[in-house]
Formats: C-alpha cells, sequence, structure tokens
C-alpha cells in the first residue's frame, strides 16, 4: 500500500482566512495522521491577482499556525514548461481546440445558462473552426484560448466526504489561456500528477471542478488522486467567507495578539472536534477522526469572537 501524498495549495491573491485555514488544517491532519508525506504548492498563475508579498505572508501565516511540510515549496510560475508539454499532447491528441469568443459572448449566447458558480456555460462556438491558434488569430485578429472538448455529459466519482457525485460537465472548458499561461484546471491535474500526490484535500466550492480535471487525467493517462470536499466556511449570509463579512485573515489575528493556539482551537471547533474557546496546537489534534465529526454543511465564521473592533 502506497503511502498517502498531499498537499497545501495556497493561492497568493490575498491574505489566508479562517475558511483557507480550516481547508489547510483538515489536509494537514489527514496526512499528518497516517505518516504520510505533505507538500506545499504555491497557486501563483493568476496573473494580476496574484499579490508579490502573498507568497512570504501565506508561508509565514501557515508556518505560525503551526502547519509543517515536507520539502521545499513549489511554484507555479516555476513550472510553465510543464504545462506547456501537457498542451502539447492534448492538441496532438485532438483534445483541444482553439476558441476566441469573449466572456460576454459567451454570456449572452441564449444557450449558455450559469452553473452553480460564476462560471458562464460554454455553448461550443469555435468547435472546429479554427485549424490551429494562428488561424483563428489570422481569422479574427484575436488570441485564441484553447478549450478541452468534452465528450460525455457526466463523470461521476465518489468523493472522500461529499459521496457520489454525478460528475456534470456543462461545456468545453479552458486549459490554456489567451496570454498562453495555463489555465487552473490544467496545471492542477499537471502538477499533482507529477509530485504523486494521492489525495486532495479542497473545500467543496471546487466539486464542479472536479469531474473537469477527472478527464485531463484521463486524456493525459495520469492516476487521478482520491478527492476530498470539505463544507465551506461562510459567513451570516450562508455566503462564502470574504472581505463582505470582516477582516478574518490570519494576518489580522495575528496584529490583534490572538495566539496560535487560539486560532488553531476555533478552526478545532469549526471542525467538530472541540469546544468553542478551545486552545490547542495542531499535533494535539491527530488523535482525532475529523471525517466522523465534521459539519456536514457550511459553517459560520465571521462570529469567532477572537478579537474586537
Amino acid at each position: 500500500m502506497r503511502s498517502t501524498v498531499g498537499r497545501l495549495a495556497p493561492s497568493p491573491t490575498g491574505a489566508l482566512h479562517l475558511g483557507n485555514a480550516r481547508t489547510f488544517l483538515l489536509a494537514w491532519m489527514s496526512v499528518r495522521a497516517r505518516g504520510g508525506t505533505l507538500l506545499l504548492r504555491i497557486e501563483d498563475i493568476d496573473g494580476p491577482r496574484v499579490k508579490p508579498a502573498a507568497v512570504a505572508q501565506t508561508i509565514e501565516d501557515l508556518r505560525w499556525l503551526g502547519l509543517d511540510w515536507d520539502g521545499e515549496p513549489v511554484l507555479q510560475s516555476e513550472r510553465l514548461d510543464a504545462y506547456a508539454d501537457a498542451v502539447a499532447r492534448l492538441t496532438a491528441n485532438g483534445r483541444v481546440y482553439p476558441c476566441t469568443c469573449s466572456r460576454r459572448e459567451i454570456e449572452e449566447a441564449a444557450s449558455a445558462p450559469h452553473e452553480s458558480g460564476d462560471e458562464p456555460v460554454y455553448p461550443g462556438t469555435c468547435r472546429g473552426r479554427y485549424a490551429d491558434l494562428a488561424a483563428a488569430k489570422a481569422a479574427t485578429g484575436r488570441d485564441a484560448a484553447l478549450r478541452f472538448l468534452v465528450d460525455r455529459d457526466e463523470v461521476p466519482f465518489v468523493d472522500g466526504f461529499a459521496g457520489s457525485q454525478r460528475g456534470t460537465i456543462a461545456g468545453d472548458f479552458v486549459v490554456q489561456k489567451r496570454d498562453g499561461g495555463p489555465a487552473y484546471q490544467l496545471a492542477v491535474v499537471v502538477d499533482d500528477a507529477a509530485a504523486g500526490v494521492s489525495e486532495v484535500v479542497r473545500a467543496d466550492d471546487l466539486l464542479p471542478s472536479t469531474p473537469r480535471q477527472l478527464l485531463l487525467y484521463e486524456a493525459l493517462g495520469l492516476a487521478p488522486p482520491r478527492f476530498v470536499h470539505v463544507p465551506l466556511v461562510v459567513g451570516a449570509d450562508g455566503r462564502r467567507l470574504a472581505k463582505r463579512h470582516g477582516d478574518t485573515s490570519l494576518r489580522r489575528f495575528r496584529e490583534c495578539g490572538v495566539s496560535p493556539e487560539a486560532l488553531v482551537g476555533h478552526l478545532a471547533f469549526l471542525c467538530g472536534l472541540a469546544p468553542r474557546g478551545a486552545r490547542v496546537r495542531p499535533a494535539d489534534l491527530l488523535a482525532a477522526s475529523p471525517w466522523e465529526v465534521l459539519p456536514r454543511g457550511p459553517v459560520r465564521g465571521d462570529d469567532h469572537g477572537l478579537f474586537s473592533g
């Protein structure tokens, strides 16, 4: 039986907050409790949304919490050649095609209702229209993205926490952006496979991404990991925790003198592992089994009471 390999994969587009921290704690616990290997990957390819100082801040925040990892952090921005190789393989196998459609054009298409998230469903406008990227550019004057050609409506899978999923896929999806950079769906598949990741613990707002990624694993001849999607941490309005709910960033807690033990204790409370007000370190939680007590639905995180003002 192979050892578990997990990963923490923060994106330096802003400060880590309670929701991120709870997911990372669960991912850390799942691997460390089984003596596995835990990797750190910084997902820093989201263009202008990446904050220059956020990488160092993210690493500092994780260490402050008491979360550790094995080996040196990997930055996606240093792996662009690997993504380009994967795109070349998909292109050679006829699994991708150029697309010059703008987001507005997709949103305006009558046959393109929105998914549960905020991404419009692609109606297939550019399927079979252009021979390659150069032809798309010549015909429209626009740089083209590359979309993966989806050949089925569903990719069923069993999630480690959410259970059986239909795995609905609504339309062809982007694997290479207009600027030539990799899209999220492709990059995470390439990275997880290259690192031998066998378990991915992440928030359940990414459940819709899983069938897309499973298709990419299949198309690239790679073995997929076990996916474990956990419910979101939300605000009083039931929406995913964000700035509109106040500052719940780890940086803010640190600036206000909140101890890591108090913060981890609150994360443990949000996981159903400790009473409110507990003070613990991550290592104190390794004897517990979070999957048996973790709330099945979203939990409120903006009423933490760890600081005032």
